[in-house]
């Protein structure tokens, strides 16, 4: 394993015990895992040695090569039924130091985000914290940009950090880590049970990573909303029974908002042989509600158009996201489990 001390020379002694650990996972990212491993690197020291593991899910690109060649220790794993959490549990696993910060192949972690973070867990109901997310190319699709105000989130105590995070160990060691059986939603399972264990996740006024959501087609999009209507549907279906309910609420409402946008639109199509009046009212209507929303969000930041882009986004992806449910529910009916619904190409 990769000992090194973050902002001086990579050569390390190797028997020091780790102040932190990083692990990245991936599949297939190719230079955007290089600037990620890079960002780990030549973040800010933080007072002792950092050990970096990259735990690879099979990728067929030359993604390996470019960890080993930075001198990450790499891990590799080929389950058949691939999910994230697999890969972060294999990584926290293998992982000596008693933080363990989490990334995603495809992000840059900010140079000061770790330095800053580590007072927070003088508090030692703290299990973990994040930071803010931000898209480094917003620019190159509509998508992209609108998608980057999702990552937006107060600070202070949170429902659940995301896929950007760091831990205690010792509390991934107390709730057994990630479910692996969860192709989407792991995170928030993960903290509910940390949360019963008496943890709490921060989120912090700071910025974290930066994101490369590479996403230029309609059909990303909406296979990255399935992705989350399945697992709005599953997590919410695990936690039904219990006193805590988690996503239900959200799951029953998307069901009402995606009815209704589909009704309205198929009864306002439908009086066309009558009437322009029922579609022209329809669509002021939603235009309505999408400014409404917009309005709404705009502690989010952003340009007012992006901001009226976003507001349409909120509601058309109830759409792909009842979709994603009702894929959930016809696997479960039919005893099949869902593979991993990727959206990058």
């Amino acid at each position: 394993m990769t000992s090194i001390e973050v902002g001086q020379n990579s050569q390390s002694e190797p028997e020091l015990t780790p102040k932190l650990s990083v692990v990245v996972i991936g599949r297939n990212e190719g230079a955007r895992l290089s600037a990620c491993l890079e960002s780990v690197r030549d973040m800010a020291p933080i007072g002792g040695a950092v050990e970096m593991i990259y735990v690879d899910s099979d990728s067929t690109d030359d993604s390996v090569q470019r960890a080993e060649a930075l001198g990450v220790r790499v891990i590799g794993v080929k389950p058949e039924r691939p999910t994230a959490a697999i890969g972060r549990n294999a990584g926290w696993r293998a992982a000596r130091a008693p933080l363990v910060l989490f990334l995603d192949g495809d992000t840059r972690l900010d140079p000061h985000f770790v330095e800053r973070a580590l007072p927070s867990f003088a508090d030692a109901a703290v299990g973990g914290v994040c930071g803010g997310r931000f898209e480094s190319r917003p620019q190159d699709s509509v998508y992209n940009r609108v998608l980057d105000l999702d990552w937006r989130g107060p600070a202070g105590e949170a429902e659940f950090c995301g896929g950007d995070a760091l831990i205690r160990r010792a509390v991934l060691e107390r709730v057994d880590g990630f479910d692996e059986g969860l192709i989407a939603g792991e995170e928030p399972d993960m903290w509910r049970r940390m949360q019963a264990e008496g943890f709490c996740a921060l989120r912090l006024d700071l910025p974290m990573t930066s994101h490369d959501l590479a996403m230029s087609r309609w059909s990303q999009y909406w296979r990255r909303a399935t992705r989350t209507g399945h697992a709005y549907a599953e997590v919410a279906a695990r936690y039904a029974d219990t006193e805590r309910p988690l996503w239900a609420a959200i799951v029953r409402r998307n069901r009402v908002h995606a009815v209704v946008l589909l009704g309205g639109s198929a009864l306002a199509l439908l009086l066309l042989w009558w009437s322009s009046w029922p579609l022209l009212l329809w669509l002021l209507l939603l235009a309505a509600v999408v400014v409404r929303t917009a309005w709404r969000q705009r502690w989010r930041g952003g340009s007012a158009t992006t901001l009226l882009l976003y507001g349409l986004h909120s509601h058309l992806q109830q759409i792909p996201i009842l979709v994603g449910q009702l894929g959930y529910y016809a696997s479960r009916a039919s005893g099949r489990r869902r593979h991993l619904i990727e959206y990058k190409g």
